[in-house]
C-alpha cells in the first residue's frame, strides 16, 4: 500500500502543504506534484465530478506520488470507503457538528479494532490485490489512510473537545466560511469570534493529540495558523487562482 505523505509529515511533526482541485483536470496533479505540494484536496461537496474522472484523477494521484484528501458529497458508508479503495489518501468530511457523527464516520471508513469497514482488498489503494492478506491490508489501510472532520458550526465548536478526543479520528479541518457566516449572522462584525473559535480547536487538539488545519490564503494567515500549530494548511485553489489570473492578465491589453 502506499504510504500517505500528508500522514508522514503529520508524524514528523511538519506541516502539510495542500492545494485545492474541484474540477476535472488531470495535469493539474502532476503540476501540483511537482511544485511540492504534498496533498491534493478534492472538493466534491461543492463541485460535480463523474465517477470515472474521480478514479482517473486517483490514479494520477498515485503516478505522480501525491496524496488525495477527499471532500465527498455524501456520508453513505459504502461510498466513502469507495473512495479509499479507488486511491484516495484521505476523506475530510463536511459539516460535523458531534462526537457521536465522528463515531459513525470512523465505523464507516475504518477497519477493526477501530471500525467496521467492509474489506475488498482489490482496489487501487491494494494494488488490486497484489497482497491476498486482509488483516496485513486492514491494518495497512488503518496506518496509511486518514479520516478528517470539518468544524464549521457553532454548535460543532461548542463540541469540539468532545469531537477530537474520539479514537479513530486523524484530524480537523477548521472551515472559516461556513463558520465565519454564522458567526457574522450572529454579531460577529470583525471576526473575533471566529478567531476565539478557531484558537479553542486549536487547544483541543493540542490536548488530545489531533492535528488541525484550515484554509490559509495569504502569507500572513499562513505564518499565524502555523504559530497556532496548525499542520494542514491549503494556500492554493483551482477556482481563485484562475479567477485572479485571468483579472490580471486581461489588464495587460490596457498596456497598448
Amino acid at each position: 500500500m502506499r504510504r500517505s505523505k500528508a500522514l508522514a509529515r503529520i508524524r514528523n511533526g511538519d506541516i502539510v502543504r495542500l492545494c485545492c482541485l474541484g474540477h476535472y483536470i488531470p495535469p493539474f496533479v502532476a503540476h501540483a506534484a511537482r511544485a511540492g505540494y504534498d496533498c491534493i484536496w478534492l472538493d466534491l461537496e461543492h463541485r460535480g465530478i463523474s465517477s470515472r474522472e474521480i478514479e482517473a484523477l486517483l490514479m494520477q494521484c498515485h503516478l505522480q506520488d501525491i496524496d488525495c484528501m477527499v471532500r465527498p458529497p455524501t456520508r453513505e458508508k459504502a461510498r466513502l470507503y469507495r473512495y479509499l479503495e479507488d486511491g484516495a489518501a484521505g476523506l475530510m468530511i463536511p459539516h460535523v457538528a458531534s462526537a457521536d457523527q465522528v463515531r459513525e464516520l470512523v465505523a464507516a471508513v475504518k477497519f477493526p479494532p477501530l471500525g467496521n469497514r467492509g474489506v475488498d482488498n482489490a482496489g487501487l489503494d491494494s494494488g488490486y490485490h497484489s497482497n491476498p492478506d486482509n488483516v496485513a491490508y486492514a491494518e495497512a489501510a488503518n496506518r496509511e489512510t486518514f479520516l478528517a472532520v470539518q468544524i464549521e458550526t457553532p454548535e460543532a465548536v461548542e463540541n469540539c473537545e468532545e469531537i477530537v478526543s474520539v479514537d479513530g479520528l486523524d484530524a480537523v479541518f477548521v472551515g472559516p466560511g461556513d463558520l465565519g457566516l454564522r458567526l457574522t449572522l450572529a454579531g460577529d462584525s470583525d471576526g473575533t469570534q471566529l478567531e476565539a473559535a478557531i484558537g479553542r480547536i486549536a487547544r483541543a487538539c493540542a490536548q488530545h493529540g489531533k492535528s488541525w488545519g484550515s484554509p490559509a490564503m495569504t502569507p500572513e494567515v499562513l505564518k499565524h495558523r502555523k504559530e497556532q500549530g496548525a499542520q494542514l494548511l491549503s494556500n492554493f485553489g483551482e477556482y481563485p487562482h484562475i479567477m485572479s489570473g485571468l483579472q490580471s492578465a486581461v489588464k495587460q491589453f490596457d498596456d497598448f
